[in-house]
């Protein structure tokens, strides 16, 4: 399995190859190859900073010779007006890395800011909200980062490093017992140490969840009555979380219900980027 670091060399490989192709003509066209400058980073709505330090990779990669200074990092709330950074080095350099560093910056900035509104919703509770795997191809790695510099927490980055039995895995396998029997003799077959969860539909599949022994239980599409009737019936003997259709304004809701974990596909999926700029200075 490929690191973070070799992930992210690709996904910059191919931003380059997709954005610049085989030159970027407006640039050379019309900038001398001597011509050296500044810009800045400025931003223009107020949020949650994310993707400095990938940033900092977009430049060493096209042209080391860039030399950034930076004033905002990742995790700093910022203002419309504020500095993040400055980059100096061949004006040719700046132009052409300038739109992959703020499609990503802008992308990640927006899932960190909207990730810190909706843990705001439940400050003071012991609940933590999840991303999910609903993210843009080849951005997941960063998409979740941005989660947790915007105070979220990381559900299973991919297939690979958890086993969650949804739905159709109970359906295909016969029920909710049988599938984590065969999940847990996967695991000690293959010497795989991998926490399982098991999404439920109603009281009866907790109870089976419960007896099959796995390490998480999702409610799945619960009210928060319901939810605070599982919580009950759990008893602290496993983790829960809550799952489907929860947004802003009933996530407190699910919270005060006494789940552990909130996941929520909005983090990712349908976010606004947070608005910036690159400009001369």
């Amino acid at each position: 399995m490929k690191s973070r670091d070799e992930l992210i060399d690709d996904l910059l490989n191919l931003a380059f190859a997709e954005d610049i192709g085989d030159g970027d003509h407006t640039t050379l066209s019309t900038i001398p190859a001597d011509e050296m400058g500044k810009q800045h980073l400025l931003i223009k709505e107020p949020g949650i900073l994310a993707g400095v330090d990938i940033a900092a990779k977009v430049f060493e990669k096209f042209d080391p010779s860039l030399k950034m200074t930076v004033f905002k990092h990742d995790g700093d709330e910022v203002k419309p007006g504020d500095i993040a950074f400055v980059v100096e080095g061949p004006v040719r350099s700046l132009l052409q890395t300038e739109r992959t560093m703020l499609n990503i910056m802008q992308r990640m900035s927006g899932i960190a800011t909207t990730t810190h509104k909706y843990q705001s919703r439940l400050d003071g509770l012991k609940t933590k909200v999840l991303d999910t795997r609903k993210t843009t191809p080849g951005m997941r790695l960063l998409e979740k980062e941005a989660v947790k510099i915007g105070g979220g927490s990381n559900h299973r980055i991919g297939l690979f490093d958890m086993i969650l039995i949804k739905d159709n895995h109970v359906d295909f396998a016969g029920g909710i017992s049988q599938a984590v029997k065969a999940a847990k003799e996967y695991c000690m077959n293959h010497g795989k140490d991998l926490k399982i969860e098991v999404e439920v539909r109603n009281t009866e599949e907790i109870k089976q969840a419960l007896d099959a022994g796995v390490d998480r239980i999702m409610l799945d599409n619960f009210t928060p009555e319901r939810t605070r009737e599982a919580v009950e019936l759990i008893g602290g003997r496993t983790e829960v979380e809550s799952s489907g259709g929860i947004t802003l304004d009933t996530l407190r809701a699910y919270g005060e219900a006494g789940v552990d974990f909130i996941s929520v596909g909005a983090l990712t999926h349908s976010v606004k980027g947070l608005d910036m700029s690159f400009k001369a200075c």
